[in-house]
């Protein structure tokens, strides 16, 4: 028996090493990654580590799994792309067991002829080094194996708190077991607590009767803030206490817990991280633009193949058609397609309406191509032709969208174009009396217009100011959902427009500005016809 699963494993690792030869080249280069672990190393203290986890597999229901996707800080700094693995880089030099010095170690998924026959190829510790570059490779159960000290190092860095979201399962080396066993290796305290959380319970334990207001104010501005803040208990009962015996024992437990004395670092990785990602190397902009253009496409051909009595599925479809026809792996997240009043919904991913009719059709959609992400959104009239309200509503959104794109430039704020934006779809709603005055309080913009994209469709970063190689959105909108305080006319209009703008020394590219914006643009493209119309299948329903 065993030499029959040996033999199948052999033909089946013969086929598959045929058919990798048509696989991909344009994956970032070893090089790539090898590179941004020595700048990570640069930035590290002496006597320091860090410590990153891959992702792990998701389960979705019963024996079927979510389709794997790499943690994108992991993948940034390995190239890895396999679950149940787990990097060690030191800012000075080790020494292992043979007396050959190493400045990094990676612990990978073991090679497994059963597995890899059901689930595909590893590439194992000599893969890992011959084609991602590490010379120190070992396999995940030498991790939880071996008897490295954690403590004797002054600072360990970590991507923040553990969330714990992962199953144990039967296998022995999973993300599971090496999280806990780096736990137990490094005496991991789950109640310690980051920079943003100690300055939160700092404010609370010097809070006095006098200044309780005033401190809970600026409690609540840090929970707006940093959404983490939001579910912490101590938090939580400070901003609802009134008693002085309740607020007596608040601080007596948040004074305790800055008192944990840890040399686990919660801030240092994730921080250095986004400094990394938000500016762009030329190899990542490559990726990042063939990503955009696809995802510019998609919107394209849904222009030419949109007709009244398709749903938000099939249009949806045609979206990730292009996409899969382009080469890309996947959709960068869960596709947005929300026809009249569905578009009110920010992030309404249900795509569930049968017929879209004569609504606007708000389209807010990414290709992942080789990891990297594209956020492109365009709305368009389902038969093709703007209704004077939906046109009055779009100009005014474009007009917020092309001045804020106008001041993506090096040294500006990144927070400027959101208040540039805000004002023209201020002005706009006034002019169209929606709103009654300038500063009337309204949910009509309730988002940003800006942000990172790359590895993740929210890519990290500073947010500080605009630096040559970003590649950030702007994405205005406006909202106006049914029941809205305005006349009944505007109900269920929704538009907002996507673009995905890198920066450079001679001013902002939209990169996305292949798909159709203006009302005239995309009625002119509406128009045009779609080979996708020859394309009609069997009616099922019929007996």
């Amino acid at each position: 028996m065993k030499n029959f699963i040996f033999l199948l494993f052999t033909i089946f690792i013969a086929k598959v090493g045929f058919s990798q030869s048509t696989n991909p080249t344009d994956f970032l280069p070893k090089e790539f990654h090898q590179q941004r672990r020595e700048i990570l190393r640069s930035k590290m203290p002496n006597n320091s580590v860090a410590v990153v986890f891959s992702n792990t597999i998701r389960n979705r229901a019963n024996d079927v799994d979510f389709i794997f996707h790499q943690d994108p800080n992991f993948y940034y700094l390995t190239g890895y792309r396999e679950p149940s693995a787990v990097l060690l880089i030191f800012s000075d030099e080790q020494t292992n067991e043979n007396g050959k010095s190493y400045n990094e170690i990676i612990y990978v998924q073991e090679k497994n002829a059963t597995s890899e026959m059901w689930d595909g190829v590893r590439l194992g510790k000599e893969g890992t080094k011959s084609k991602l570059g590490f010379s120190e490779v070992k396999n995940g159960i030498d991790f939880i194996q071996s008897n490295i000290n954690f403590k004797q190092f002054d600072q360990v860095f970590i991507d923040g708190k553990f969330k714990d979201d992962y199953r144990d399962t039967s296998d022995k080396a999973s993300i599971y077991e090496l999280v806990k066993s780096f736990k137990e290796k490094s005496e991991y305290n789950p109640n310690i607590k980051n920079t943003i959380e100690s300055l939160a319970y700092r404010l609370i334990s010097k809070s006095t009767l006098e200044n309780k207001d005033e401190t809970k104010k600026a409690i609540v501005e840090l929970t707006t803030k940093y959404r983490g803040l939001k579910n912490d208990p101590f938090i939580l009962d400070f901003i609802d206490s009134n008693d002085f015996s309740l607020l007596k024992d608040i601080q007596r437990k948040t004074s305790l817990a800055l008192q944990i004395e840890t040399n686990i670092n919660l801030d240092f990785f994730p921080n250095q991280m986004a400094t990394l990602r938000e500016v762009k190397t030329d190899e990542e902009i490559v990726l990042l633009t063939k990503a955009i253009r696809i995802s510019a496409m998609g919107q394209i051909e849904v222009m030419k193949a949109m007709k009244s009595d398709m749903s938000e599925t099939e249009l949806q479809g045609i979206h990730e058609f292009v996409y899969k026809k382009y080469g890309a792996e996947y959709e960068g997240y869960p596709s947005i397609v929300g026809a009249g009043n569905n578009g009110c919904v920010l992030h309404y991913i249900e795509n569930s309406k049968t017929k879209v009719g004569n609504d606007l059709v708000l389209m807010d959609l990414g290709a992942e191509y080789r990891g990297y992400t594209a956020d492109v959104t365009r709305t368009i009239p389902a038969n093709g032709k703007f209704t004077p309200e939906q046109k009055a509503i779009y100009d005014v959104v474009l007009k917020a969208q092309e001045a804020g794109i106008a001041a993506y430039t090096i040294g500006t704020k990144i927070s400027e174009p959101k208040k540039i934006a805000r004002q023209i779809i201020n002005e706009g709603l006034l002019k169209l009396g929606i709103i009654k005055s300038l500063d009337e309080k309204h949910s009509y913009l309730p988002h940003g217009t800006t942000h990172h994209i790359g590895l993740d469709v929210h890519d990290p970063g500073n947010y500080k100011t605009f630096e040559k190689n970003m590649v950030l959105t702007m994405e205005p909108g406006i909202y106006i959902p049914n029941g809205s305080p305005c006349d009944k006319k505007w109900w269920g209009i929704a538009v907002r427009i996507e673009d995905d703008i890198l920066i450079t020394e001679n001013g902002p590219i939209n990169l996305s500005d292949e798909a159709p914006r203006t009302t005239k643009a995309i009625e002119k493209m509406m128009a045009k016809s779609s080979i996708l119309n020859a394309f009609i299948l069997p009616n099922l329903d019929k007996k």
